[in-house]
């Protein structure tokens, strides 16, 4: 395995991924697997999941892929059954669905909004009730990780309605943090930056626009390493780790703090 077992303590855990087929869900699948934990892998195309399955089982793990669409209420329950029976229990929860609609709050429609909140908010909650409903059942806990963003936590201009979302999120999983942790269930959020995806892949100029950014490392974020701090949450390494947002971020936020600019950014 690349990854140490003994130090991440994920030899023979399950761990569900929601929207596993891509991006950053393919990232996760692929670095938990290598740690040796089972994976399933929800998604709305079935090539994409079994393309992932075939990689998680490369490495020697065991791999199920669930079709399905989790803004669907009533597809749901049908879903986390399906990846506890095929793996036996979940352990972890990994949750990447989610993206933003562009637009001013003035051009924001009732239903943009709803749209929004359903899209990065409230499957989550859904789902993850689910899960920790299994977890509870089992005795066992376990540990939950949504993707937040940066735009949840300050002011996200274009974005607003997802920007509120994110920020609604972040104060899910710290609730949830509080009310499972005496049934032994950890609940944290990873807050990304400006990461390239398959939707907001790289250019010249796109590269050539972040290298020049006020972002600290002067580029955008990969989906791996997305995947590695979603590997760090699920494992052992964070086991005193709940209810804490880890930015991933290249140092954005902090560089917010700087109204001037980077040192040097001007010469």
């Amino acid at each position: 395995m690349a990854e140490d077992a003994s130090l991440l303590g994920l030899a023979g855990r399950r761990v569900l991924v929601i929207g596993g087929g891509q991006g950053m869900g393919e990232a996760t699948a692929r670095h938990v697997s290598q740690a040796g934990a089972d994976v399933a892998l929800v998604d709305l195309v079935a090539e994409r999941a079994e393309a992932v399955a075939a990689i998680v089982r490369a490495n020697g793990t065991r791999a199920v892929t669930i079709l399905g669409d989790v803004l669907e209420d009533a597809q749901i329950p049908r879903i986390v059954a399906e990846a506890e029976a095929g793996l036996g229990g979940i352990d972890a929860l990994v949750s990447i669905v989610g993206a933003a609609r562009w637009g001013s709050l003035m051009e924001t429609t009732g239903a943009d909004w709803d749209a929004q909140m359903a899209l990065n908010l409230r499957y989550f909650f859904l789902v993850s009730k689910a899960v920790a409903g299994g977890m509870i059942r089992r005795g066992m806990g376990g540990c939950i990780v949504g993707i937040a963003s940066v735009d949840g936590q300050r002011a996200s201009p274009m974005r607003g309605a997802y920007g509120a979302a994110k920020a609604g999120l972040i104060s899910l999983v710290q609730t949830m943090a509080v009310e499972w942790a005496p049934h032994g269930i950890r609940a944290n959020a990873i807050a990304p930056g400006h990461i390239v995806t398959p939707r907001l892949y790289d250019t010249p100029h796109r590269q050539e626009a972040y290298a020049a950014s006020l972002i600290p490392l002067r580029r955008r974020g990969t989906i791996e390493e997305i995947g590695k701090a979603a590997l760090f949450l699920v494992s052992d390494l964070a086991s005193y780790v709940n209810g804490t947002v880890l930015d991933v971020d290249g140092g954005q936020l902090a560089a917010n703090l700087f109204p001037g600019g980077l040192p040097g950014a001007n010469g």
